[in-house]
């Protein structure tokens, strides 16, 4: 079933406000025009009726009596025509029968009276009641008239009757020329109107325009310089408040950007001088557990285990302060060395190590035949394959098959490592990638614990920092990280 198509709706507020303007305009003209038209009807009308009452029945009297001598009524035989308009009728009925008719065609008495009037038109005037007010006729050989019918002195009626073409005519032309100016005076007040609609709203187009290049600006994180206020030309007008209130709103944003960035700026230089300063406590920890585990005499069993832990314990603790260092300096957007980096070798030395240290594991490489160089810093991007891979190693069941690809093309460098392990639940895919993350017993319930959910957080802060991207796509049975970086610049 096909439905109705719809007129389409003006989706700005600048064309509402248009449409709806000739809307009322357009509907005030068709009701004065209606009205006029209505009235002069009316008017025309009713002179007309005075006019037919005026005329009486001696024209259709002289029709009836149509033998006497001309001397008797005036005029000839054939009818009085003494001050008949042209195109008076005439007819006597009797017995609701049409017996005479005549129509005045000039005012001239010589001119011919006879008219002959179809059966049709005879019964329509049959159907007029003699009451002596005006009714109308359709007549298909006359037109429309005006006719009235009064009874006659023999029993009859006599009808007189003026046609209505003189009335129809002048209220077409009323139509016609209404219609014209009407028509005019629509399409110069559309024009006019959405000129002036334009002009009165171009303070809310500037607050408009100043809130699109506000959505555009990266609030996420970081300074945020706000573009200039919007214009208020016009307090006490509705635009005016809203530009006043969109600045005061602006306002409040910037104040609130600039407060967050203090405190952003205040935890990352005490995430920086923290770690700093952890550095030399945790070393020497974990140089004198080492120490004492190198001691020559009798040591008990329980001290030997707890120094083992302490001297564990302090290398991951060093690990994770020298990962919230490099996120501090990242951060403080402090540059990463540029060097051409074999991307290729960087790989194999990083599986190796994985195959190594998980040889429950399925390693796999899937490499181009040329080597593959990209600008860099090798440490840091040996720390981005290193992560993936225990990330990929840590939180998969044994068997698991891990792939590491290498692609290029389009100005750049892809590394894929896909695993056919559980997969990242749906609900932490948006924050993988976020400090202090942990996820490892969601997708591997027996994974070992103790990480610090930095190692994520690290390869996005890196491969940011190489003017990259990585993003992830999960799913049951299947995790890919995708690791882009430019391409080495040949020019």
């Amino acid at each position: 079933m096909n439905r109705p198509r719809r007129l389409p709706r003006p989706r700005t507020l600048r064309a509402r406000l248009t449409v709806g303007l000739v809307v009322l305009l357009a509907v005030s003209c068709a009701a004065v025009g209606l009205a006029a038209v209505v009235e002069l009807n009316g008017f025309l009308t009713q002179r007309l009726d005075e006019q037919l009452t005026q005329a009486g029945t001696r024209f259709p009297e002289s029709l009836e009596h149509a033998g006497r001598p001309p001397d008797d009524h005036d005029g000839d035989e054939r009818g009085d025509t003494r001050r008949m308009a042209p195109g008076t009728f005439g007819a006597r009925l009797v017995n609701g029968t049409v017996t005479r008719e005549g129509l005045i065609r000039s005012g001239d008495p010589a001119a011919d009276l006879n008219v002959a009037l179809p059966a049709a038109d005879a019964a329509r005037l049959a159907r007029v009641p003699a009451d002596g007010r005006p009714h109308t006729v359709g007549l298909s050989a006359l037109g429309d008239y005006r006719v009235i019918a009064s009874p006659g002195r023999d029993g009859d009626v006599l009808m007189v009757g003026l046609p209505l073409e003189p009335v129809q005519a002048t209220v077409h032309r009323l139509e016609g020329v209404a219609g014209s100016v009407f028509g005019l005076a629509l399409v110069v007040t559309g024009v006019a109107g959405a000129y002036w609609v334009r002009w009165s709203l171009r303070p809310l187009g500037r607050v408009a325009a100043t809130a699109t290049r506000v959505a555009e600006l990266p609030m996420a994180s970081g300074e945020v310089a706000l573009p200039p206020r919007a214009p208020d030309p016009d307090p006490p007008g509705e635009v005016g408040q809203v530009a006043t209130a969109f600045d005061r709103m602006l306002g409040h944003v910037e104040d609130a950007l600039t407060k967050r960035q203090a405190v952003e700026e205040r935890l990352r230089r005490f995430a920086a001088d923290a770690s700093h300063e952890l550095r030399t406590p945790v070393a020497s920890v974990r140089g004198h557990a080492e120490l004492a585990l190198l001691h020559p005499g009798p040591v008990p069993p329980e001290v030997t285990r707890a120094l083992r832990r302490i001297t564990a314990e302090s290398a991951r603790m060093g690990e994770m302060v020298d990962d919230l260092l490099l996120l501090a300096r990242l951060d403080a957007g402090r540059p990463l060395e540029r060097r051409p980096v074999d991307l290729t070798r960087l790989v194999l030395d990083a599986v190796t190590d994985a195959r190594a240290a998980g040889p429950g594991h399925g390693w796999t490489l899937d490499l181009p035949e040329e080597p593959v160089t990209v600008p860099g810093d090798a440490h840091r991007l040996h720390q981005v394959l290193a992560n993936l891979l225990a990330n990929a190693r840590l939180h998969t069941p044994a068997g698991t098959k891990v792939t590491v690809t290498l692609r290029t093309g389009a100005g750049e460098i892809r590394l894929i490592v896909h695993d056919d392990g559980p997969g990242v639940p749906e609900d932490i895919r948006s924050t993988v990638f976020e400090r202090f993350t942990r996820a490892e017993h969601r997708r591997r319930p027996d994974a070992p614990g103790g990480g610090a959910g930095l190692g994520l957080s690290i390869v996005a802060a890196v491969v940011e920092a190489h003017g990259g991207r990585v993003t992830l796509v999960s799913g049951p049975g299947a995790t890919a990280f995708e690791v882009c970086l430019p391409a080495l610049s040949t020019g």
